[in-house]
């Protein structure tokens, strides 16, 4: 495998805090890697160190001389200045430059100018490019160009930055959250098209799905060093657990061992031989290891909760519109002791509007909220808060409740609550300023747990939380005894905590549909077939003989067969018409209006071509 990256004894500190030290690792050409590490442990500070954004201790960061690399942060770096057209398109290739031009000149109608850039986009072969592009910036709805990079919202942001580095078409591509601010189906899209991606990749990720779709090598940051597992997130767990296991058996029985030790060291004689001074130095080794945390030892949580009443929340006919859009029509729903319920659907659907309207932050503009009188909301919202840089975590936390009550005369205290959601002694006693985004992230949702609710409201509680972090918080979840209700996109996430699912379909439409969003999914897609094959009966073809090349190769009914012979037919005839246009338009003998025309019908060729080819491809799998 030829080498793109080599990363050779690298070092960081965080202030005091170390966060890796010598660790080495490659990737390979076309390989897709995951970083893995708790929040603190220095992702994000690796990712910016191999993109050269910050500097290392020690250690280098060696790339292959003739590779082109994009960087994505989590908070991506964009000029406020600049419309989202000329940020996406702020490049120096030479054919994004030459596709910039040309997108201006059909936005303008500037004929002149088209004339020049139309052999230039063939010379380039940039037509597909084109096309592609618009794909990009299609599926991540990135589609209002001229609105300023200042006046866009955080999530409005990210998916420009992530359309920006898709579209500059990097060989090595370096990803950090890319995830964040996306619905479920820009999710979908953007796994379905890195996985076909010939780019090499580097990405940290907290969504599980993802991850173990797109990678097939997984770099786990631990104990300030690297373990690298080859395979995807499930072998990661797989092997992970028992790298784990293996450490926790060696100290227990360098801890077992230590007390003969110790015995030995009191009544050891003042004369040491060379033999007792091998044994004291192994002595200190010995003491070393015994003195590590064993890991993963779950603390099983069984909340006792504030009481709820029966009467919980009920919605009668509920209605909300912004302006012409309506995001909520005509819903009713009754919530009963328990329910733990996810919200999936597109952004800008109204899940966060549905939220505030059930908080009583808004009201609807038609229906009725009856709120039982039992009911102690805690509300996580996806913007978060803002904690005092100057304030200790624990003081934080105890300013909400010194303990919590397990019920059975068991009570947690708040420093117990702060270490079951992965906070160190020394980070419990820590500033505020010093903890990493997702820490602060993880300490807003602490203090949202610790109010005790016994109807708790989740708005995209994984964003920026890493993975170790989102096990506990399942676990927490799934012992919860009130009602949950959770708006997220992380799919594994809502898939194992949820068991009913509020699907926001659009036009205000809401489904409610019993089981998980994968059950959901799977339905919704049955349904559509079923469309498809209605649709197809309508228009019955007489019955006639399949072709035996294609029945003994694929099992498809006799629609299939003739839609595929068809799509054979439009494919090569697209075929011919783009080499007609292209020879065309690279002869120099066509008027303005006819390369106006040609330039727009190649791309209408173009997409035509991948819709049918995919098509096609679907077919032939079956």
């Amino acid at each position: 495998m030829i080498s793109f990256l080599q990363v050779e004894n690298l070092s960081k500190r965080f202030g005091e805090q170390l966060l890796f030290e010598g660790i080495s690792f490659g990737i390979g050409k076309n390989q897709k890697t995951a970083l893995i590490a708790k929040n603190g442990m220095g992702k994000s500070t690796l990712l910016q160190i191999i993109a050269g954004k910050d500097i290392p201790e020690s250690g280098s960061v060696i790339f292959r001389n003739d590779i082109s690399i994009g960087y994505l942060q989590q908070n991506p770096d964009l000029n406020d200045n600049n419309t989202i057209f000329e940020e996406v398109f702020s490049s120096d290739s030479p054919i994004l430059n030459i596709i910039k031009e040309y997108e201006k000149a059909i936005a303008t109608n500037n004929l002149k100018q088209l004339e020049l850039l139309i052999p230039q986009m063939d010379a380039q072969s940039a037509w597909d490019y084109d096309t592609t592009i618009k794909q990009i910036l299609s599926e991540l709805k990135v589609d209002t160009y001229e609105k300023k990079i200042a006046n866009l919202s955080g999530g409005q942001k990210k998916r420009v930055g992530l359309a920006k580095v898709l579209i500059s078409n990097p060989d090595f591509l370096i990803l950090d959250e890319p995830t964040n601010h996306l619905d479920i189906e820009m999710t979908e899209w953007l796994e379905n098209y890195l996985e076909k991606s010939n780019t090499t990749l580097l990405m940290v990720t907290h969504d599980r799905y993802f991850l173990d779709r797109v990678c097939s090598n997984i770099i786990e940051i631990d104990d300030f060093g690297i373990f690298n597992y080859e395979g995807n997130y499930s072998y990661y767990l797989e092997k992970r657990a028992q790298r784990i296991a293996t450490r926790n058996a060696t100290i227990d029985k360098a801890r077992n061992l230590l007390r003969t030790e110790q015995e030995w060291m009191r009544r050891m004689p003042q004369a040491r031989s060379h033999k007792a001074q091998y044994r004291i130095d192994n002595f200190y080794k010995l003491q070393e290891t015994a003195s590590q945390k064993t890991d993963e030892k779950k603390l099983e949580l069984d909340i006792k909760g504030q009481r709820l009443g029966k009467k919980i929340l009920e919605l009668e006919h509920i209605s909300k519109s912004y302006e012409d859009q309506c995001l909520i029509d005509d819903f009713s729903y009754k919530f009963v002791r328990g329910e733990k319920i996810g919200i999936v659907g597109k952004n800008g659907v109204g899940k966060s509007t549905f939220l505030n309207i059930i908080t009583r932050n808004l009201e609807p503009d038609r229906g009725k909220i009856d709120i039982g009188e039992t009911v102690v909301y805690g509300y996580y919202k996806q913007s978060g808060i803002e904690f005092s840089e100057t304030d200790r975590v624990i003081d934080i936390v105890k300013n909400i409740a010194e303990r919590i009550d397990l019920g059975n005369d068991r009570i947690m205290s708040a420093s117990q609550f702060l270490e079951y959601f992965m906070f160190t002694d020394k980070q419990q006693y820590s500033l505020v300023s010093k903890l990493s985004g997702g820490e602060r992230r993880r300490l807003y949702l602490l203090t949202v747990l610790m109010s005790n609710p016994n109807f708790l409201i989740l708005d995209e509680p994984t964003n920026d939380l890493d993975i170790i972090t989102l096990n506990v918080l399942e676990d927490y979840l799934q012992s919860f005894k009130g009602c949950l209700l959770i708006v997220s996109h992380d799919r594994f996430f809502v898939d194992k905590v949820v068991d009913r699912v509020f699907a926001f379909e659009g036009n205000g439409k809401i489904k409610d549909f019993p089981g998980n969003y994968t059950i959901y999914k799977n339905h919704k897609e049955e349904e559509e077939e079923e469309k498809q094959r209605a649709k197809k009966q309508t228009t019955k073809e007489p019955k006639s003989a399949p072709s035996d090349n294609l029945s003994k190769k694929r099992k498809l009914s006799f629609k299939e067969q003739q839609e595929m012979l068809r799509l054979e037919q439009e494919i090569e005839s697209l075929t011919n018409e783009k080499t007609e246009i292209e020879s065309a338009l690279s002869s120099g003998s066509l008027s303005t209006e006819e390369l106006v025309r040609k330039s727009e019908r190649i791309s209408e060729v173009i997409a035509l071509l991948d819709e049918k080819e995919m098509r096609w491809l679907e077919l032939s799998e079956i």
